[in-house]
């Protein structure tokens, strides 16, 4: 699958497609139904099917004090949309200039000159335009007006929740991961690269960590202790008995580490049965089920007593 960074890439030649248009952050279930929709009609037609995310979100720039922290990168949308099928994704540079644009203004300029768009999808609560003055109903009356066919998809809807990137990050700030996986139809994952902690004896008490931390702009877990899986995810041999690509059961602490006073917030995950030397290694850690909330143990021998509980729940949770 092909990238565009910014209208400015749209092949010239390119002469028909099929688009369907949103933030997709997380790519959860509800946006695979709508992909799976565009993808579908693009077939039918037998033209290019092409999402249309943006970059940044728009929030941030239109509303920057309400912009959530984010369920993936547009490199992690890229890698789902390719796995669904999709052969061309346009991140759109999100600009104060095109927020400005109104409805008519952006489907003409960008959807039709563009990407000469034959048919559009969108999910029912799209909006666009400046200040979100469009909506679907603006969406069908353009395309009816310039000849393009717009189809707008239902919400998923499960057991009573409507499947959403807000539903999936207040699952997490929940410490509900089991249900994200849920929403999302796969684990939750956040990908970096590893580095010293704080030199707070992990290997020395036997629970040796690989630490990452992420900016506040990415959305992790509530503090506590999880299940998972760890994966390295770069080709180079490792020093040690682990193998990139390959996922690893590990036991995942995500917090501030209150009893050794460590202030800064982040991912250490134990990997069970391994010893690798994993610093400067970009890896992965997919979160199962939540195990316990973060505790401030009054003495090591406590905090070891419950991480060697820890251990023993990841494995018969993950080992099930």
């Amino acid at each position: 699958m092909e990238i565009w960074h910014g209208l400015e890439q749209v092949p010239a030649n390119l002469d028909a497609s099929v688009v369907t248009i949103g933030v997709f952050d997380g790519i959860h279930r509800g946006h695979r139904k709508l992909i799976g929709a565009a993808k579908d009609r693009a077939r039918e037609l037998g033209i290019p099917c092409v999402l249309m995310t943006f970059d940044p979100h728009p929030l941030a720039v239109v509303a920057p004090d309400h912009m959530p922290p984010m369920l993936g990168s547009v490199a992690v949308r890229a890698d789902l949309a390719e796995d669904l099928g999709v052969d061309y994704m346009l991140a759109v540079r999100f600009t104060p200039e095109l927020a400005a644009q109104n409805p008519e203004e952006f489907f003409t300029s960008v959807i039709m000159q563009r990407l000469h768009a034959r048919a559009v999808m969108v999910g029912e609560n799209f909006t666009f335009g400046h200040r979100a003055s469009g909506n679907t109903d603006t969406l069908r009356e353009l395309g009816e007006k310039y000849g393009v066919e717009v189809d707008v998809v239902t919400l998923l809807t499960e057991d009573g929740t409507t499947i959403s990137s807000s539903v999936i990050r207040q699952l997490l700030r929940e410490g509900d991961v089991a249900h994200a996986a849920w929403a999302l139809g796969r684990p939750y994952r956040v990908a970096g690269e590893v580095v010293r902690g704080a030199g707070r004896g992990g290997r020395e008490l036997g629970y040796p960590t690989a630490n990452l931390y992420f900016p506040d702009s990415v959305a992790l877990p509530a503090d506590g202790v999880y299940c998972g899986w760890f994966t390295v995810l770069d080709d180079a041999p490792i020093n040690g008995d682990m193998v990139p690509g390959k996922r690893y059961m590990t036991a995942v602490s995500i917090g501030t580490n209150p009893t050794f006073g460590d202030e800064r917030r982040s991912v250490e995950a134990f990997v069970i049965d391994q010893d690798a030397d994993l610093y400067g290694r970009y890896c992965a850690v997919e979160f199962v089920e939540h195990v316990r909330w973060m505790e401030k143990f009054d003495s090591v021998d406590e905090l070891l007593t419950a991480m060697s509980e820890d251990v023993r729940r990841t494995r018969a949770i993950l080992s099930s």
